[in-house]
């Protein structure tokens, strides 16, 4: 199981949004909900809260990607969201932390 730390910084992660056409409202939602976890969210949280924004799951895959993530943690991250949509639990699957900012 890896454990590794990827930042961005509010100006970046705002800047990759909107390459990929995230609307504005949509990103204030985001960055309020990762201040509320303290700007440390797990990275299969991450996805999942890119999801329910609407953002693609291609989509989700570039920007991980864009924080330095490998293809195989970047699948790992995909299948431990919809893992936790199954069992309705948080597992900890793969363990990855986006820092913000």
């Amino acid at each position: 199981m890896a454990k590794d730390t990827y930042t961005i910084s509010r100006q970046e992660l705002r800047r990759v949004l909107t390459v990929y056409k995230v609307d504005e409202a949509s990103m204030v939602k985001l960055f309020s909900d990762m201040e509320k976890m303290h700007r440390h969210v797990n990275a299969i949280a991450f996805a999942g809260m890119l999801e329910r924004i609407n953002v693609k799951r291609d989509v989700i895959a570039n920007v991980l990607r864009r924080l330095g993530m490998d293809d195989v943690s970047i699948n790992e991250t995909l299948t431990g969201m919809d893992e936790q949509k199954l069992m309705a639990e948080s597992g900890r699957i793969f363990e990855a932390t986006i820092k913000f900012s």
